[in-house]
């Protein structure tokens, strides 16, 4: 049995497709859950947040990760030291990266590598281009952080990460759940987003945004996660917690004008600052005032960085 979810994603949507309401919580209610959405490095976590964290016990945990142990030294070399100099030490590379990065990473890891053993494959089946989601996943995360920084929104823990990690979380439960339609969504070029979600209710009923919603809903993620993941898209129509939901919009398209697509659609390139024309750009900025002015310069800033920053993390 399901845990309670919200109410929002049990209403219908104004379109449908061949398989009703029924039918998609089955399939959905049949995919494997994810156990690292429920553990995510509770070690590594809580001893980042104490106050008396060393580098060289936050250094030793991260060693019992092989995966992660790579990941933060590919990071660290390519994002500080180019070809220059070469970091071969853990606690080295956790003392140059600083716990929030750390702490970001850890987060991602066990995710993305577990959402990626959820597709069952199959024969003749088309391998999924899991490295391009996976980028495009950590690229939302960190610039949805970036975003709700400069909107002067303080979050004390990881939510604001998370919604942007999870937001696309929907397209992989599909790839379980629904093969066939998200081949004919990968074989469809698309204009934008929206369409994207559009065609998704055409060939299944639900889009990508509600049936990620109701499968992180069934881990019983905090409600801020589930409602930015449902509403991404659309976050005018979020009854709360608007402004995560607003600040994933825009940082999927500023991902998608760096060249990194959603992971499975063919999309058109964003052009620069489509996003201040976004809902979400409204909802968190207003007009074209200061505050719009500021966050232009601090977002100008973050996406600059993103491509170095994700070719280390590849």
């Amino acid at each position: 049995m399901p845990e309670t979810l919200p109410a929002s994603l049990s209403s219908p949507d104004t379109k449908s497709g061949p398989y009703g309401d029924d039918e998609i919580k089955r399939r959905l209610e049949a995919c494997p859950k994810l156990a690292s959405l429920q553990t995510i490095n509770r070690a590594l976590r809580e001893l980042m947040n104490s106050e008396q964290s060393l580098n060289s016990q936050i250094a030793e945990i991260i060693r019992r990760d092989p995966s992660l142990s790579a990941r933060l030294l590919r990071m660290v070399n390519s994002v500080y030291f180019g070809n220059s100099t070469r970091i071969s030490n853990i606690e080295e590379a956790v003392f140059f990266l600083g716990l929030r990065q750390i702490r970001e990473l850890s987060t991602a890891t066990p995710v993305i590598e577990e959402m990626q053993n959820l597709h069952p494959g199959g024969a003749g089946r088309k391998p999924l281009p899991w490295t391009e989601l996976w980028r495009h996943s950590i690229g939302t995360a960190g610039l949805t952080r970036e975003i709700l920084l400069s909107s002067n929104v303080t979050v004390d823990d990881d939510t604001d990460y998370l919604a942007g990690l999870l937001h696309n979380v929907g397209k992989v439960v599909m790839a379980y759940a629904f093969p066939d339609e998200l081949a004919a969504i990968m074989a469809t070029p698309l204009a934008n987003p929206a369409a994207v979600c559009a065609l998704e209710r055409d060939l299944i009923g639900w889009d990508h945004a509600r049936i990620g919603a109701y499968y992180l809903g069934r881990h019983q993620l905090s409600e801020e996660i589930t409602f930015a993941v449902l509403y991404h898209s659309d976050p005018d129509r979020a009854p709360r917690h608007r402004l995560f939901a607003a600040a994933v919009q825009i940082a999927d398209h500023m991902v998608r004008h760096a060249g990194i697509s959603g992971g499975f659609e063919t999309v058109k390139t964003i052009e620069a600052d489509a996003w201040t024309k976004l809902d979400g750009w409204r909802i968190l900025y207003g007009g074209d005032g200061s505050e719009a002015s500021l966050a232009r310069a601090h977002l100008a800033n973050a996406l600059q960085r993103l491509p170095s920053m994700l070719q280390g993390l590849g």
